[in-house]
């Protein structure tokens, strides 16, 4: 499976995190247009994550002579829903293919390749993804230990070493800013949005005994968290049209492909608020609320690409964790490409003890047939289990070295080793077992 695994993305590396809006997938067309795309490329299985600061496509082709196909051109059209000029989708999309991409998963599963070095949302995010893919079978039997296997490595990490110390929660570093307005001002702080970064912030903040709004277009999810904290719930229409009183900064973060709070909106908040004055925190890929519009009104903004920069401000007293933590990811990735490996050559190894098994036992009946037909019963089924044992030894050394190979040889060695076999031999050591072992056998 790992030669047609493949992964195509954009981080805020290039162009900051308010580029990805424009690779974004509405989360009302995701399912339907990655249905699409798998179908139109031949590829088994996909997942796409979206945070605030990556946009990934992860996928398996059905076919492995079409693993070499680079995608990132039919990427680019998935998610921007234009046509690429020459080149374009290269220079603005990374491609990895193999253990390349199984790697630059583990890496981001264990936050190692986020704005904010260890950061405490992501290893969540991914899981969303992969359990939104499996709901709507986007992802099944060949991904499914792909991302069973990063989620390992990011737990793995999180709890041998130190790396996730501090502020590295992108949300937690948006509450320390919201907490110093609110000092300042007074008033109340506006969620808008239940998301998992609004659920962090609230939680952060509730801990500081600073009033909360939560805002939402759903009443229900809306008044949930607002009971967990002890806080007021509106809807995000009521909110825009009417305001709300006593705001002094507001939080967004919701997974809508437009703008939620336009000027009018902002107008209203500014009006009603304590001094006058507001900040908005916008952690949304695409934006929440249009820079354009806080410019106008003369409000201070923080966006995504702000808090990244104080996150990478913490990022040197972490660096010595990462060293360890991608310690932990190389050798995740070794045992993970080994067991790959004797999963898919276990037959193979299977099948060739137990031809050394055959070809012992038919030679000891021929014997005990000839040679040694005067032996008695006891001393027949002494000959038969020493040839049982010999076969078992002889086995023993090639089985090694193929396991060596798998484990440590260059690529395509075993199937060099296979193809200088007798094509009968070969096609009989990769044939599924026809019936378990018999103890003679084993």
């Amino acid at each position: 499976m790992l030669e047609r695994l493949g992964m195509i993305g954009a981080s805020w590396r290039r162009g900051g995190s308010e580029s990805l809006a424009g690779f974004s997938l509405p989360t009302e067309q995701r399912e339907a247009r990655l249905a699409d795309f798998a179908d139109a490329h031949g590829l088994a299985e996909i997942v796409y994550i979206g945070t605030c600061n990556r946009v990934e496509l992860v996928f398996v082709h059905a076919d492995a002579v079409a693993a070499s196909t680079d995608l990132r051109a039919a990427a680019w059209e998935l998610l921007t829903g234009t046509r690429s000029t020459p080149g374009e989708a290269r220079r603005h999309l990374r491609a990895w293919a193999g253990e390349g991409a199984l790697e630059h998963l583990f890496l981001v599963t264990a936050a190692l390749d986020s704005a904010c070095l260890g950061e405490a949302e992501i290893a969540g995010q991914v899981r969303a993804a992969h359990d939104a893919a499996r709901e709507h079978a986007l992802s099944g039997k060949a991904l499914d230990p792909v991302f069973e296997a990063a989620f390992r490595v990011g737990a793995q990490v999180r709890t041998e070493t130190a790396l996730a110390s501090g502020r590295v929660s992108l949300a937690e570093i948006a509450a320390d800013e919201l907490a110093v307005q609110q000092r300042a001002c007074g008033g109340r702080i506006a969620l808008v949005g239940v998301s998992p970064m609004t659920e962090k912030a609230a939680a952060a903040l509730a801990t500081r005994d600073i009033p909360l709004l939560i805002v939402n277009r759903t009443a229900a999810r809306a008044a949930a968290l607002a009971g967990r904290h002890g806080a007021q719930s509106m809807l995000l229409d009521d909110f825009r049209r009417e305001g709300a009183r006593d705001v002094c900064a507001l939080l967004s973060a919701t997974g809508a492909p437009n703008a939620v709070v336009g000027r009018a909106a902002l107008e209203r908040l500014q009006a009603l608020a304590p001094r006058d004055t507001l900040l908005v925190v916008d952690m949304a890929v695409p934006p929440d609320v249009a820079p354009e519009a806080c410019r106008a009104l003369g409000l201070r903004r923080i966006g995504m690409d702000d808090i990244a920069a104080v996150a990478a401000r913490n990022r040197g007293a972490r660096q010595r964790e990462a060293a360890t933590a991608r310690e932990i990811v190389d050798e995740a990735l070794t045992t993970f490409i080994a067991t790959q490996a004797e999963r898919r050559y276990g037959t193979l190894i299977g099948n060739l003890q137990r031809r050394y098994q055959h070809t012992a036992e038919s030679g000891v009946e021929r014997l005990l047939g000839r040679e040694l037909a005067g032996l008695g019963e006891a001393e027949r089924d002494a000959v038969r289990r020493w040839a049982r044992v010999l076969a078992r030894r002889f086995a023993h050394i090639p089985c090694v070295g193929l396991r060596g190979l798998l484990r440590d040889g260059p690529d395509g060695a075993l199937e060099a080793f296979v193809g200088g076999l007798d094509p009968e031999l070969a096609d009989e050591l990769f044939a599924a077992p026809r019936h378990a072992p018999t103890e003679a056998r084993g």
